[in-house]
């Protein structure tokens, strides 16, 4: 029988379940969503912000054991509840501050993500070919995933070689000095882009830090990373450039020139794909094997 643990609280970071679409700070023209239960609630062209109706306490839920075929992190609210990380857990604190979900601790090398395709979309190790998949050396960094964003596969981005969407949330590279847990959810201010291009996919990586690191309040933008956190642009993109090539697979390529950008076109990013987030579950565009639950 498989095991089954509730560990702990994923954070304090999440202020509600139900769908909800922040302020864009970057493109003030696009559309505001607010989203419950997957249905459109609001739609306004000012920015505002969703109130959740209420305030579960998100706790996570071991499924399985680790390192195995089975092994599951679901997320449950304060009823007992499964809800989805991607789906449920908002993407704006406001004031440019987002929830962030670790998948993979920093200095470890199992490599969880987010099972799109699976009801509840809970964390799981990804395999290829029968095995279960590892980096072939330890990720420097917390790495995980924004909620309630979504790279559009049917999207050619003009700006990035007309690369089209990986078909999965936005990635987040935390650069903070503390070992995250699988399933955490942190509070983070975006700080920088990466436009990584993997077989010919775009799949963004936003730089960002927690809000409990002791140097937050000294980085606020590209600039910054580079002064208070010397050299961690580039090992950044040398670590996603080059962690491939043990296996003989050719090294994954970056737009825009090949260097981070600023946090204002991080913020345009993650306003974009929370749209095509929003247009996915309303149904708009064709879900694939994408669990919208």
């Amino acid at each position: 029988m498989a095991a089954t643990r509730v560990i702990a609280s994923a954070g304090n970071a999440v202020s509600g379940v139900f769908l909800c679409r922040g302020q864009s700070i970057a493109a003030p023209r696009s559309l505001n969503l607010c989203f419950r239960n997957g249905r459109l609630l609001t739609q306004r062209r000012r920015l505002f912000t969703c109130n959740a109706i209420h305030n579960p306490q998100v706790q996570i839920k071991e499924e399985g054991q680790p390192e195995s075929f089975d092994y599951r992190v679901f997320f449950v609210d304060n009823s007992g509840k499964k809800i989805s990380p991607w789906h449920d857990i908002p993407l704006h604190l406001g004031d440019g501050v987002f929830n962030f979900i670790v998948e993979i601790p920093k200095e470890s090398s199992a490599k969880m993500e987010v099972a799109t395709d699976e009801v509840y979309t809970p964390i799981k190790q990804d395999t290829k070919k029968g095995k279960l998949r590892y980096y072939p050396y330890n990720i420097n960094w917390n790495y995980g995933l924004l909620p309630q964003t979504w790279e559009d596969p049917s999207l050619a981005n003009a700006e990035v070689e007309g690369a089209f969407g990986d078909n999965d949330p936005v990635d987040v590279v935390e650069i903070g000095e503390s070992q995250g847990k699988i399933g955490q959810v942190m509070k983070v201010k975006p700080l920088a882009a990466l436009a990584m291009i993997d077989e010919g996919e775009l799949d963004w990586k936003i730089v960002a830090i927690s809000l409990d690191d002791p140097r937050a309040s000294l980085v606020n933008d590209v600039d910054d990373v580079e002064k208070h956190f010397p050299g961690t642009l580039t090992a950044i993109r040398d670590w996603f450039r080059d962690y491939k090539i043990p296996d003989g697979k050719p090294a994954n390529r970056f737009g825009l020139g090949n260097k981070p950008a600023d946090k204002d076109y991080a913020l345009k990013v993650i306003t974009e794909t929370n749209e095509a987030w929003a247009k996915l579950v309303k149904r708009s565009i064709p879900s694939g094997e994408l669990s919208l639950v």
